[in-house]
C-alpha cells in the first residue's frame, strides 16, 4: 500500500508530517519509534525547504511475517538526473499491514492542525516520560555501579591489607626460621666443641684444640693466657688491657672504640694493641679463681648477642676441661711417681730367674692398682705375688702400696701364702676404702722341688713343665680381697722340678671385654707352650717380651698389664 505528497511549501511539509505521524500510529508503530521517524522526517524536510523546488514524500506499508514495514520516502520531483539527489527513506516496524488509500490522514482544518499538534505533544510527554524512567534506570545503575566500584576499592584495599599483612608473617617466619636454623647451628657447633675439649685429658691439647675450633668462624685470631699461679695483672705487656681486667673484675670485656652492647659483657676501651679491631676477653673461671684468660679478636662480621651468649658458655665449658686436665695430670703425676717408687728391684735368687713386666693402660687414666712384687722369708723361701686393685689413678695406687707393704710385714714369720692372702683379706677389710683387690701367691721352697701357691680371686697361675706341657693352676681359690665375708684361702702345691716355668699375671693380660677371660688365657698357655726349655733358660727377659707381643698385639689395652716370669734352672741346684 503506497501514499504521496507533493510538498513546496512549508505548510505542505507540516501537512505531511502530520500525515506522516498519523499513518504510522494506524500502522501500530510504537510512540519511541514513532517520535524518532518523526523527528528524523522533520529534519529532512527543513533541508528539502531550504534547496527548494517540489519533493515527492511516498508512505509503503509491506507486510512481514508477524507484522509489517512502514517505509518513509522523500524524492525531488522534476530534476535533470544530473542534479538530482538520491532519495531520502527510512524504514521502521510496525505491528500489522494497513491499507493507506481509506480515510483521509491529512490535516486542512485549524481543527485536524490543532488536533495533531496536541498529538505531538502526547508523543512528547510520553517520550519525556519514557526519557526520564531511562534516566532514572541509568541513574539507579550509575548508583549501583558506584557502590560496586567503591566495594571493589575496598577489596582491593582489604586485599592490599591482606597481601601485606602476608607478606609481613612471610618475613617474620623466614626471618624466625633463620634465627631457628642459625640458634641449632650455634648449639651444634657447642655440643661438638664441648664433646672435642672434654674428650681430652691434656691441658696443652685443649689451648691447641681452641684455634681450630673457632678460627675462622667465631674470630679471625685467639690468644690462650693461662696463669700459672703468678698475679693476672704482672701477665707481661703482649696481653690487652681488657685481659687483665677481665681477669681480676672475673666477668668478659668488650674492648671496642663503639659500645658493643653484649649481654652479660662489660664494654672496655680499644686496645692499644689492635685498635682497628674488636676484642673479646673472657675469663676462663674455675671454683676458686680464674685460671687464664682467652681473647678472641672480632671476625670481619663481628658478633651478635647470641654469638657472645655461646662463646662465654665455650670458654666456661673450656675452662672446666683445663680444669680437669690440670687436676688429672697432677694425680696421674702422683701416682707414676708413687708406682715407680713400688716397683720392685727383682732379687737374685740361685736356681730361679725372675723377670717382670708391667705396662700401663693405653686408655683412660693409666695409673692402676697393679703391682707385683718378690721377696725371701727368713727361712730362705722367695716369695713371688701379682696383685690387682680395683679401680685407677692415685686411690687405687695408694692402697696398692698399702698391701704391698702389709704383705711384706706379715711374711716375716714365714706364713704360707694361703695365711697371708687371708691376713691380707682382713686387712683390706679393714680399711674400709671402697676398694678390693685380686692376688696370687707363689713361694718357692730351698733345697725343694714344689710349689706352694694359692689365689684370691686372681687369674691362675700357668706352669710350664721341663718337658713342654702347660698347666692351669686352677685350683680352688678364695674371693676377692677386701669384701664383706670371712674366708680362710688355702695352700696348694705343684712340682716344680728345673726347667719349669711359673707365668704370675694379672687380668689386664689375657681379658678382653668382647671375649672374656677364659680364651685369653689359653692364648697365653699356647703362647708358653712355643717355647724351649734353653729358650727360657738363657734369655728369660727377652722371653718375657715375646710372650707380650703375640697377647697384646692391638697395642690397646683399657687396664694395666702385669707379668711375672719365674724359671727354675736345670743345671744348678733347687731353690
Amino acid at each position: 500500500m503506497i501514499r504521496t505528497w507533493s510538498v513546496r511549501t512549508v505548510t505542505q511539509a507540516a501537512r505531511a508530517r502530520i500525515a506522516a505521524a498519523r499513518l504510522a500510529a494506524t500502522c501500530g508503530v510504537s510512540t519511541v519509534e514513532r517520535t524518532r521517524l518523526v523527528t528524523a522526517f522533520t529534519a529532512h524536510l527543513r533541508q528539502c525547504l531550504t534547496k527548494g523546488g517540489t519533493w515527492r514524500i511516498g508512505v509503503t506499508t509491506t507486510p512481514t511475517p508477524g507484522g509489517g514495514e512502514f517505509v518513509l520516502e522523500v524524492e525531488p520531483v522534476g530534476r535533470g538526473s544530473q542534479d538530482r539527489p538520491g532519495p531520502w527513506r527510512m524504514a521502521i516496524s510496525c505491528a500489522e499491514d494497513v491499507d493507506l488509500s481509506d480515510g483521509d490522514h491529512g490535516a486542512d482544518d485549524p481543527a485536524s492542525l490543532a488536533e495533531a499538534l496536541f498529538g505531538a505533544d502526547e508523543d512528547t510527554a510520553l517520550l519525556l516520560e519514557r526519557l526520564d524512567e531511562q534516566e532514572a534506570l541509568v541513574a539507579f545503575h550509575r548508583e549501583e555501579l558506584h557502590q560496586t566500584n567503591q566495594g571493589v576499592l575496598a577489596l582491593h584495599a582489604e586485599l592490599d591489607a591482606a597481601n601485606q599483612a602476608q607478606r609481613r608473617l612471610f618475613d617474620a617466619e623466614q626471618k624466625a626460621r633463620r634465627e631457628a636454623e642459625a640458634a641449632r647451628g650455634r648449639l651444634t657447633f657447642l655440643a661438638d666443641a664441648s664433646a672435642a675439649l672434654t674428650a681430652s685429658l691434656n691441658h696443652e691439647a685443649i689451648v691447641r684444640l681452641l684455634p681450630a675450633l673457632l678460627v675462622p668462624r667465631y674470630a679471625r685470631a685467639i690468644d690462650v693466657w693461662l696463669f700459672d699461679g703468678t698475679e693476672p695483672a704482672r701477665g707481661g705487656a703482649s696481653h690487652p688491657a681488657a685481659a687483665v681486667v677481665a681477669a681480676r673484675r672475673e666477668r668478659p670485656q668488650y674492648a671496642a672504640d663503639h659500645p658493643g652492647g653484649l649481654p652479660g659483657v662489660d664494654d672496655h676501651p680499644p686496645s692499644a694493641l689492635d685498635p682497628g679491631r674488636a676484642l673479646l676477653c673472657i675469663p676462663l673461671l674455675t671454683r676458686r679463681a680464674p685460671q687464664g684468660v682467652l681473647t678472641l679478636t672480632a671476625p670481619d662480621e663481628g658478633w651478635d648477642a647470641d654469638d657472645a651468649v655461646m662463646l662465654v658458655e665455650l670458654t666456661r665449658r673450656a675452662s672446666i676441661a683445663l680444669e680437669n686436665a690440670r687436676r688429672f695430670e697432677h694425680n696421674r703425676d702422683i701416682a707414676e711417681t708413687l708406682q715407680r717408687a713400688l716397683l720392685t728391684e727383682l732379687p737374685r735368687t740361685p736356681g730361679l730367674t725372675l723377670a717382670a713386666r708391667y705396662l700401663p693402660a693405653t686408655r683412660g687414666l693409666n695409673i692402676g692398682g697393679d703391682w707385683y712384687d718378690a721377696f725371701r722369708q727368713p727361712d730362705g723361701s722367695l716369695i713371688t705375688v701379682v696383685g690387682d686393685v680395683t679401680g685407677h689413678g692415685l686411690h687405687a695406687a695408694v692402697v696398692m702400696s698399702q698391701l704391698r707393704t702389709a704383705l711384706r710385714a706379715y711374711a716375716v714369720d714365714g706364713s704360707g701364702p694361703g695365711q697371708l692372702l687371708t691376713r691380707l683379706h682382713e686387712f683390706l677389710h679393714r680399711l674400709r676404702m671402697d676398694l678390693y683387690a685380686t692376688a696370687v701367691i707363689a713361694r718357692f721352697h730351698p733345697h725343694d722341688d714344689t710349689l706352694t701357691w694359692a689365689a684370691a680371686g686372681h687369674p691362675p697361675p700357668v706352669l710350664r713343665t721341663p718337658d713342654g706341657e702347660v698347666l692351669t693352676l686352677d685350683a680352688k681359690p678364695g674371693a676377692m680381697l677386701g669384701i664383706p665375708l670371712q674366708q680362710r684361702i688355702a695352700d696348694h702345691t705343684a712340682p716344680v722340678p728345673p726347667g719349669s716355668t711359673l707365668a704370675l699375671y694379672t687380668d689386664g693380660l689375657v681379658e678382653r671385654r668382647a671375649q672374656g677371660i677364659d680364651p685369653g688365657i689359653g692364648r697365653l698357655t699356647d703362647a708358653l707352650a712355643t717355647f724351649g726349655a734353653d729358650e727360657l733358660d738363657q734369655d728369660l727377659e727377652g722371653s718375657a717380651d715375646r710372650l707380650l707381643h703375640p697377647l697384646l698385639h692391638d697395642s690397646e689395652h683399657d687396664d694395666d698389664v702385669c707379668l711375672l716370669l719365674c724359671h727354675v734352672h736345670g743345671d744348678e741346684q733347687p731353690v
